[in-house]
Order: structure tokens, then sequence, then C-alpha cells
């Protein structure tokens, strides 16, 4: 009898010790207000992840579920999913610039060129980006004149902050061959002061004096390009599509070109799919996630190129072909407008293309199975995409994907445009990767130059989501790169003045928020791996401290990141 007590008591012990154990994962963070941004918008108060992937969230229970290597108690802090970012440039040091997004006032230019030009010695190349008029003391661009009286023995080019314009020095503009009687580029514009001679602004076309400017080797900007990836990590920021990619650099006869004389790219160190792959395979792991556009190089090298959209791995892969430009910027101002900007009767701006030679490109890489993601800013450049768009998306069927899901975009879609072509993005699923922080710091540009209905409805959300379902992600395009302010202008339509531009256009949180992660994720078919808090995604997370659902909208603008996570690795603490 007892022996029969002792060995049911012993089976009792068995069948109970797996219902006791502990399911081992890496990592718990509790005692926090958890975004999962799930269809529902869930806040739970706790995560647990093994490996790079999210196994579970839900309360303080899961404390009693999971046994962590680390557990950390967050205090009540916010833990979301990583910004997203649809939009970005890389912009690494190179050992010629300055640091002119810093600068508060013109003197503080020259007094960066007079430190550069002592340093570096006269005869060479000074550059910096972005600066920035409503940055400076003074609110004024800055000219040819600003530039001589700091470094008059050195050629200089700093290009403003958003990449349409640029200002040069009197040696730089005399080594590029502009003077009094340079006719304006094709989609440029060279500014002119009271005499007529060049004011050393250049709108779009800088390219025609950078092309002089010696350029750094790979070999000597591949880390400045880490440092820079490494940098925004601390903005909360777990995956971007990097907007500067090409395929330059693939072998000839495969979509690539032939190098310079020094083994390097015409265009100097670009980032390109191969130098990403190159990067990532060495410091992944403590990077962002990158999507690649890809800049459009043609009918033949994109059919020798023997890759496509969604092609690479969660940390590398290709996206988009773009922004290949449609019109200009208003940091320009160039972009191209169906109205005449503010006070410059018969200027609307300047598109690129003809009809034809956009739809050729559209349709080369419809027909290659490329998602399209075309940078049009102006209302008229808009227009002109999405007749593209469309009429190639009637015309040419994907065997892989339907419309609906092909997931083409605009880039950018700053100025609505006419309900018309609203309708037809909404009827041809074509989707936007708009900025919404261009309205913050774009204010008085766009106070300069648009009427008050433009104006009111520059870089719109509401009205495209909510009256035509128009699919949006959210991206900032280095303007500033912060995602906070993003979601600062776009819950309150707010600008550094203080004015409200167009209410009517501005949504929730919550929607602000999912189209800061979640949506991103859709835009790159990405959905399933990233991009909300649920189980099996990848463990790509950031701390705030605060409540992006609650806080005052102050707190956006000068609000921090405590961590980021990217699969699961603490890779930023502040």
């Amino acid at each position: 009898m007892i022996k029969r007590l002792l060995a049911g008591a012993a089976m009792a012990v068995a069948f109970a010790s797996p219902a006791l154990a502990k399911e081992q994962v890496d990592l718990i963070l509790h005692h926090a207000r958890v975004l999962t941004v799930d269809r529902d918008f869930t806040v739970k108060t706790a995560v647990a992840v093994k490996g790079e992937r999210i196994v579970a969230t839900g309360g303080e229970d899961l404390l009693e579920q999971f046994d962590a290597a680390k557990v950390v108690d967050l205090g009540g802090r916010t833990v979301m999913p990583g910004f997203i970012d649809a939009h970005l440039h890389p912009f690494p040091v190179a050992p010629s610039d300055i640091p002119v997004a810093q600068a508060k006032s013109v003197a503080e230019v020259q007094a960066m060129l007079r430190e550069k030009a002592k340093l570096l010695g006269p005869g060479k190349w000074i550059t910096g980006y972005g600066w920035q008029e409503s940055n400076l003391a003074e609110n004024r661009n800055l000219t040819r004149a600003d530039l001589d009286v700091a470094a008059p023995n050195n050629p200089v080019m700093l290009t403003r902050a958003g990449s349409h314009s640029s200002v040069s020095n009197s040696m730089a503009l005399k080594i590029a061959g502009i003077d009094r009687n340079t006719p304006d580029p094709k989609s440029g514009l060279i500014e002119h002061d009271a005499s007529g001679e060049p004011n050393g602004i250049i709108r779009e076309r800088f390219d025609l004096v950078k092309k002089f400017i010696p350029q750094p080797t790979w070999a000597e900007m591949k880390m400045p390009y880490v440092a820079w990836l490494k940098s925004i990590l601390a903005l909360g920021i777990t995956s971007f599509w990097d907007a500067s990619g090409t395929i330059d650099d693939e072998p000839v006869g495969q979509g690539g070109v032939k190098p310079t004389k020094n083994g390097d790219l015409f265009g100097g160190p670009n980032m390109t799919f191969r130098r990403a792959r190159e990067i990532y395979a060495e410091y992944g792991a403590d990077l962002p996630r990158v999507t690649m556009y890809i800049s459009y190089p043609g009918a033949e090298r994109l059919k020798a190129f023997p890759h496509t959209s969604g092609y690479g791995d969660n940390r590398v892969r290709l996206g988009a072909i773009g922004e290949s430009a449609v019109d200009g910027g208003f940091t320009g101002p160039t972009a191209w407008l169906l109205a005449d900007y503010k006070g410059q009767p018969g200027f609307r701006g300047k598109g690129r293309f003809t009809d034809a030679e956009l739809q050729d490109m559209v349709d080369t890489a419809n027909r290659l199975g490329w998602q399209l993601g075309l940078h049009c800013i102006g209302d008229a450049a808009i227009v002109q995409t999405i007749d593209a768009y469309a009429k190639s998306l009637d015309a040419i069927p994907d065997p892989n994907h339907k419309m609906e899901d092909r997931r083409w975009f605009t880039d950018h879609f700053t100025i609505m445009p006419p309900d018309e072509t609203m309708a037809k993005m909404a009827s041809h699923s074509i989707w936007i990767a708009q900025q919404p922080n261009f309205l913050y710091n774009l204010e008085d540009r766009y106070m300069q130059v648009l009427d008050d209905w433009r104006l009111a409805h520059n870089n719109p959300v509401h009205t495209p989501a909510h009256k035509f379902g128009i699919f949006t992600a959210f991206s900032s395009d280095n303007l500033p790169v912060g995602p906070l302010v993003g979601l600062y202008a776009a819950i309150t339509r707010r600008g550094p003045s203080g004015a409200v531009h167009g209410a009517e256009e501005a949504v929730s949180r919550a929607e602000a928020i999912r189209m800061y992660t979640a949506n991103g994720a859709f835009l790159s078919r990405e959905e399933a791996e990233k991009g909300t808090l649920e189980p099996g995604k990848l463990a790509d997370m950031i701390v705030l401290p605060f409540d992006p659902l609650t806080a005052p909208e102050d707190v956006f603008l000068n609000g921090k990141v405590d961590m980021t996570f990217v699969g699961g690795k603490l890779v930023y603490s502040r």
C-alpha cells in the first residue's frame, strides 16, 4: 500500500513538473506601457523576447510564465515598435565637411569656414550639408559674399538642408565656369543679385559645381557611413528606406557601370546595394535595418540587373525604383505647382520629365516587376506621376502581384492635388510616403511661396487617408530626421511660429504612430516581420520616457528616446 502511494506521488510530481517549469527567454521588459500597435492598438505592460523575436506580450504574469536572462523594470515608461522611416538620405561626415547644420548665425558659419580653411590650407575644397535660413539669426539665405569673407582662398559649396539647393563662393563658381551670362540649366535655376551677378545659390542643379569637388574614396567614407547609421538609433529608428541607393557598382553587364580611373564610382562614395550588404555583413547586428531605393539607372542597365524589389533579407533588401525626382522641392524652391508661386507671377516651378519620358521609366520598371516610389512634391508633379502610374498599372499586368498589392507610392506628396487625382490613386491602390515634419521645418518657406489654400493643405494626411482611403507611411527626409517632430506636426499641424496650418489635415496620435511604424513595414512587404509588437515578429522596439498617447504635445519636440532594440539587442541607451 505504501509502495503504491509513493509510486502515485512520484507520478504526480512527474506530471506536475512540466506545468511548473518556465519557458526560457532572453529578455523581459515589464512594468511598462507596451503599445503593440496591433490591429486594435492593444496596450500591455510586458513583452518577452527570445533570440530576435517577440515570444509574448501581456501583463505582469509574463514574469511567472517565462524565465529571462535579463529582466528590465521600466518603471512605467513606454515601449513601442521602433520607427520605420520610409525616406532618409545617409549624410556621413566627409573630411572636407563643416558642421553647418549646427550653425545658428551667418557669423557661426563664417567661423567654421575660417577654421576649416586654416586646417586644410589654401585651394582645398570646403563642403557641408544642412544649413537652413530659418535656423540662422539673420533669417536669410547664405550668399556668395558671406562665404567669400570667411574663405576667399578656398572653393566652398554648402548644401542646404533637403538637398534641393546649395550656396557656393566666388572661387567655386569660377572653377565651375558660372558667371552672369550662364543660362539656367535644365530643371534648375541660378540665382542672381541686384547687379546681375550670381549670388551663389543654385537651385536643384548644384551638380554644376559639385562635379568639380574631389570625392573621397569609399575606403575613407565606409566608417563615417557606419557612424551615421548608428547615430539614427538614438532617434528610435530601427528601420529606414535609404533614398540614395544605386546599383552603380554591380558588375558591368549586370547593371553596373565602369569605375573611374581611381577605381571608385563616378558619383563618389555613394551608398549602393552592394556596399550596404558589405557594411551589414560586418556590423549589421548593431545597425538599423535598411530597404534600398534604387535610382533609375536607365532601361538597359535595369534589365541587366538580376534582382528586383524585395530581394535581400531582413537586414538589407531592395525597395522601390526612386526617388528619381519628377520635380524639385521647396528648399529650392522649384517644386512644380498647378498655380503660380505667391508673389512670383508666371513662376510655377519645374518638372523634370516630359510625359513620354516619365511613362517610359514607369513602364520599364513595371515590366521588370519593380515597385515604384517617385519623388513628386508639387501638385502638378503629383498629377503627372499619378497619370503615368495609372496608365502603366492598367496596361501592364504583373504575374506576381495584383494591382492592390504592388504597393507603388508617391514619395513626398507635399501639395494636395485635385480630388480627381486622389480618386485615381485610391482606385489604383497608389500609396503615399510622406514627411509630416516638412510642415514644421519648412513653415517659413511655405508661407513665402504658397497661396492660402496650398499652405493650409501642405503635407496633407487626413484628407487622403480618410476621404479617399489612401494608405500613408511616414518618414522625415532629414528635415529634421527625428520622427518625434514628425508626430508632433501630424497631430498638431503647428509650425515653429505657433500657427496652425490646416487643422483639418491632422490625424490622431494612434494613427500617426501607426503611420510611422506598422505602415512602413507594409510599404516594404514586411508586415509579417516587423512594425508591431506581436508574437513572432522581430523585437525592434524603443523605450520612451513619456506616453505618446497622453503626453502634452510639446513633449514631442524635445522628447528623447531612452533605449533602442533591434532584434532584441540593445543597440542604444541614453
